[in-house]
């Protein structure tokens, strides 16, 4: 029903779109030359294990001193950074370090990614720079370096505070150490702080979810991305549902889960911004703003998509493979979507914010088939219409996907 906070818009189902065929690696960066890009994503692969639900790319790594694994990978992906920035004169605004657990690389391979980026000039201008943290693999060090190369805004895993919900998701770590990596960020100098909790965990009460969410509000965040639990095809957890050894949540249980949150949330001042995201004012993640508002982003990195005017597509999924194609890498997924299925997918990115789609946009756009699908869900109460925007109605936020998908 709802999406984590990098969640990317996926168009595999979307049957509107004309493939490109595949390009050689070196024509890539054209697509560039003259482009302006908002958004920079890096994707580290590296888990210490891998959490049953999620369907990122990533790869365990239990002994990063030891393999040789990291070490080459940041020497690809330095090669593919130099490589791009040969070709494309950029100035990125956010830039958004994922995985995978990015706060697992080694300190001294930070040092090289972190020198390489600002050497091309790629850290001159970023107004907000997020790295992804597991609460275990933060430590005083790691967070003075990062914040010592303009790192402000930590992202961290919390997903449940319960120890048996953990257990549920395979997620290991200690709930405890949640706080005390905020803690840690705060005092290296980090203050902008993001949350992922997950609802609708088989098992959970509606006391677990309040339990959860005084504790994440107790850590100060100034960001909360609340998603609910999404057994995505081919990961553990979807093995173990169909094998009958776990049960979703029923759907009556997940709406009135994230009726709670809704409200709580209000209660306490935040703004819900998105679906699954809320913020203190002036805290809206900037560079999850650059998808939903489909500006043009790069990403790099085994399994990173990238979105240049109009054309998509994405690094292999592969980490041998990247690091043997290094500085460029094996791209898939080449993508040209019609004026029509480019129009629908902006739709259902600015329907996922709460403020909506601006009228003065979208009505010169509309065709016949889209405008009797909005006056329908109007008339059903699924969709509002004030003097400026066409929004999702609180209704509509517990139909969202299937509704957006009638748009699309």
């Amino acid at each position: 029903m709802l999406a984590a906070e990098t969640d990317l818009p996926s168009r595999k189902s979307n049957p509107d779109f004309t493939p490109l065929q595949p390009a050689e690696n070196r024509d890539l960066p054209q697509f560039a030359t003259d482009a302006g890009i908002h958004g920079l994503y890096l994707h580290i692969p590296f888990c210490f294990h891998k959490c049953h639900y999620c369907d990122f790319y990533s790869i365990v790594d239990q002994a990063p001193h030891q393999d040789g694994r990291q070490d080459a990978f940041i020497h690809a992906l330095i090669g593919e950074i130099r490589g791009r920035a040969q070709f494309n004169n950029f100035r990125p605004r956010t830039l958004f370090i994922g995985g995978g657990t990015p706060t697992l690389l080694r300190a001294d391979l930070w040092k090289r990614l972190l020198g390489a980026l600002r050497a091309v000039g790629w850290l001159d201008h970023i107004r907000e720079f997020t790295v992804e943290a597991n609460p275990e693999t933060v430590t005083p060090d790691l967070l003075r370096l990062l914040a010592g190369h303009g790192v402000n805004r930590l992202s961290i895993g919390a997903q449940s505070f319960q120890p048996d919900l953990l257990r549920t998701l395979e997620r290991w770590h200690d709930p405890a150490n949640v706080p005390r990596a905020v803690e840690t960020a705060r005092d290296a100098g980090v203050a902008n702080i993001n949350l992922d909790l997950i609802f609708a965990i088989p098992g959970q009460t509606a006391e677990d979810l309040e339990r959860d969410l005084d504790a994440a509000l107790a850590c100060g965040p100034t960001h909360l991305s609340c998603y609910s639990l999404i057994f995505e095809p081919q990961t553990a957890l979807a093995r173990k549902r169909d094998l009958g050894r776990i049960q979703p949540a029923d759907e009556a249980l997940e709406r009135d889960q994230y009726r709670r949150v809704i409200r709580r949330l209000a209660g306490e001042g935040f703004e819900h911004y998105e679906i699954s995201n809320w913020a203190r004012p002036g805290r809206r993640c900037e560079h999850n703003l650059t998808y939903w508002l489909n500006r043009n982003y790069l990403g790099l990195g085994p399994s990173a998509s990238s979105h240049i005017d109009g054309r998509r597509w994405k690094n292999a999924a592969r980490l041998g493979d990247y690091i043997a194609g290094s500085p460029d890498p094996p791209t898939e997924d080449h993508e040209q979507l019609s004026p029509d299925a480019s129009f629908g997918e902006q739709l259902m990115l600015r329907l996922r914010l709460i403020d909506g789609a601006p009228l003065d946009w979208l009505e010169p756009r509309l065709d016949p088939r889209r405008r009797a699908e909005v006056d329908r869900f109007l008339t059903q109460g699924l969709l509002d219409r004030t003097d400026t925007h066409l929004r999702l109605s609180e209704t509509g936020l517990f139909v969202a996907d299937a509704l957006i998908a009638r748009l699309l």
